[in-house]
């Protein structure tokens, strides 16, 4: 999924990016260098790319088109979706001669997943931090600069409820991405804040690399991050990392809280105390 990039700003949302462009200079960085190694499968980057090409914008796409997105010409489009298509991942509509993911590629999120070691010792915790707190709560993990939902309950207050599992957004100003940021060694996090593009999401996102340390450490101190309307506007949201046995971050789990239903100070020192024991809970058994 291609991570989100505004256009302009919005309330409850940021607005995603039509092309589906976002994100590609790390991508076109490890490209580039791995075309240089004489193991890197070009065909494979090829085909992936191909399957990158669809979104929640582009559900259905034209040989043309693919062959266009994928900047590749109308022959190897036409091979790779041929294959693809053998294979099950790509399925075309005899009508309408367009292509669209197929189902099967839900296999590889349930391979991920089922793999995980994190997801399934976080899951029980989850669930009763729904449970006490009737919000939404989230397991994330850290790709470079982004972080990625792995598991979420919802809630019947959701305020985002187009975030689903396999969503990325940005680490920096995201409360689970500083939850993570914070337990990381100082240079670490600099480093990915250096590498992050830091957008102003709503007029409230932090993005001075200076100042969002000076938040990790204040973060760190107090054992939880927390933002508000950062990356939405009227999301309030609270998270804690998950540590492993080296003291590294694995991930980390947040509250979400629509700012209609947010009594501060009393749910800011609810909430975190609940995230701080189940994070407590879930590090001890990883």
């Amino acid at each position: 999924m291609n991570p989100i990039t505004p256009t302009k700003k919005a309330r409850g949302r940021p607005a995603a990016d039509p092309d589906g462009k976002a994100g590609r200079g790390k991508a076109g960085k490890e490209h580039a260098a791995n075309e240089e190694s004489t193991l890197f499968v070009n065909s494979v980057e090829k085909a992936m790319r191909v399957l990158g090409v669809f979104n929640a914008k582009r559900r259905e796409l034209s040989m043309t088109q693919i062959a266009s997105l994928a900047d590749l010409d109308m022959s190897a489009a036409q091979r790779f979706t041929h294959t693809l298509g053998q294979l099950g991942l790509l399925r075309r509509d005899p009508a309408t001669k367009l292509y669209e993911l197929s189902p099967r590629m839900l296999d590889f999120a349930y391979q991920f997943i089922g793999a995980n070691e994190l997801v399934g010792l976080a899951t029980p915790f989850l669930q009763q931090l729904a449970a006490e707190t009737e919000e939404t709560v989230n397991l994330t993990l850290l790709d470079d600069t982004e972080i990625v939902f792995v598991q979420r309950f919802v809630s019947r207050h959701v305020l985002t409820p187009e975030v689903i599992v396999g969503t990325r957004l940005p680490a920096y100003c995201t409360s689970s991405g500083l939850a993570i940021l914070s337990a990381l060694p100082e240079d670490e996090a600099r480093a990915v804040l250096s590498r992050s593009n830091r957008i102003t999401y709503t007029q409230y996102t932090q993005t001075d690399p200076d100042q969002i340390m000076e938040r990790l450490a204040r973060f760190r101190q107090q054992g939880y991050a927390h933002t508000e309307d950062e990356m939405y506007l009227g999301d309030i949201a609270t998270a804690v990392a998950v540590l492993g046995a080296d003291g590294r971050p694995r991930g980390a789990i947040n509250v979400a809280v629509s700012r209609a239903r947010w009594h501060a100070p009393e749910d800011e020192r609810r909430i975190s105390a609940l995230l701080m024991a189940a994070g407590r809970a879930i590090s001890s058994r990883g």
